[in-house]
């Protein structure tokens, strides 16, 4: 009986982990915009998401173009360079293509509402189309640091170590501080007068 409740709790804590924002929350078929692209899928409610390529606004909706990438626990798209294919996602109102820039990280509840064929480049690719009743735009991810260590003469205990040259002593490698990469952050446009 024990075991089972610690079992229990851990399993809450590990859900608690990941938490799907609201809009994004439900059941949908696990399908990816290639199988869209297939055909078969029209009808099916799924959640989707990726990179925005370019959005469209029209006059009734705006239709956004979209590098499909798989989706997190958290529902939002994983910083990876494998794609599940492209798909288009539209959505009455209007969405400002200077908001909903290229390369902003987006994830869409919709019904898929069929194919349609377009050009990439001088390809003909076929997206499969979202009639969105969800466009979640996720935060810009904010720098990640990331160390650049000598991978023959790394020395794991030189944080705690006792100097430039490591613990050990053995040369002037050991102990290298990481070398920090900080993305920065566009400038906001200048205010008018």
């Amino acid at each position: 009986m024990r075991n089972a409740l610690v079992i229990a709790l851990l399993g809450v804590g590990l859900a608690s982990c990941a938490t799907v924002p609201k809009p994004l929350q439900g059941q949908f078929a696990a399908s990816t915009p290639a199988d869209g692209a297939r055909g078969g899928q029209t009808g099916q409610t799924v959640r989707w998401g990726g990179e925005i390529i370019k959005v469209d606004p029209k006059a009734e909706a705006t239709c956004f173009e979209i590098l499909g990438r798989p989706l997190g626990d958290s529902a939002r798209p994983l910083a990876r360079d494998a794609s599940s294919g492209r798909f288009l996602a539209c959505r009455a109102g209007f969405y400002d293509p200077e908001v909903f820039r290229r390369g902003r990280e987006v994830t869409v509840v919709g019904t898929v509402s069929g194919t349609e064929t377009g050009r990439v480049g001088e390809y003909d690719y076929v997206y499969p189309r979202v009639d969105a009743a969800t466009i979640y735009l996720w935060p810009e991810r904010s720098a990640r640091v990331v160390g650049a260590y000598d991978p023959f003469f790394y020395d794991p205990w030189y944080r705690g170590g006792w100097g430039p040259w490591g613990p050990y002593g053995y040369g002037p490698y050991w102990g290298v501080p990481p070398v920090v990469i900080v993305k920065p952050k566009p400038e906001p446009p200048p205010k008018g007068r």
